[in-house]
């Protein structure tokens, strides 16, 4: 039983369990594919039941990785059999079961209200936005936002973190800084996005049109 429980992987040369980061954030990928596709097609149709099937799997999928094992979590599977070639890049495992902690929160109640209750309204949308877009952060970006709250609870914080950004004190190299042109076109194109997505809204609560 013991190899059927547990939370993390024991690797030589890691204080403490980790997980495979490739792994863990093409898990975080899939889900967020399979979740934004049923959000869309909800929001579009008004045909919930792929959102509240979509919703259940969310939730059995982290209820195993909490509760029983990561690795035997359907995502995750699916995950680790697509990098398999890769090599592997370890991050602590204490942090993550906060982050998927918080995860199976959401899903607890996406699952009461969707599932169980078929209501629709503000709350929905924002709770399945603010899946989506912690999916979204982890899969492409490598930023687990879960992991940032671990850190404010736990004395001495993360460990092993993607690309070591629990270590606060390092500098940032030469090539990760943006010069004055880089930052220029940065405010212009997040205003770009910032307008493209939201501009029609703004423009009918400012003209009423």
């Amino acid at each position: 039983m013991s190899k059927l429980f547990g939370f993390g992987e024991n690797i030589q040369g890691y204080e403490v369990l980790v997980f495979n980061e490739r792994e863990v954030r093409a898990s975080a990928g899939i889900v967020f594919l399979f979740a934004f596709m049923a959000f869309m097609n909800g929001f579009l149709t008004g045909d919930n039941e792929p959102t509240k099937l979509m919703v259940s799997v969310f939730l059995f999928d982290f209820f195993i990785r909490i509760f029983i094992n990561p690795k035997y979590a359907p995502s995750m599977v699916i995950g680790r059999w697509i990098v398999n070639n890769q090599i592997p890049e370890y991050v602590g495992a204490p942090q993550k079961r906060w982050a998927w902690a918080f995860g199976f929160f959401l899903a607890a109640i996406m699952f009461y209200l969707v599932v169980l209750n078929n209501i629709r309204g503000p709350i929905n949308i924002i709770t399945c936005a603010l899946c989506l877009g912690l999916l979204f952060f982890e899969a492409v970006f490598g930023i687990c936002a879960g992991c940032k709250v671990y850190n404010i609870f736990h004395k001495g914080g993360a460990k092993h973190c993607p690309g070591e950004s629990c270590d606060l004190s390092k500098g940032r190299e030469q090539i990760q800084n943006l010069n004055i042109l880089q930052k220029l076109i940065f405010t212009l194109s997040i205003l770009t996005l910032f307008y493209l997505t939201f501009g029609s809204a703004i423009e009918f609560l400012i003209f009423g049109k």
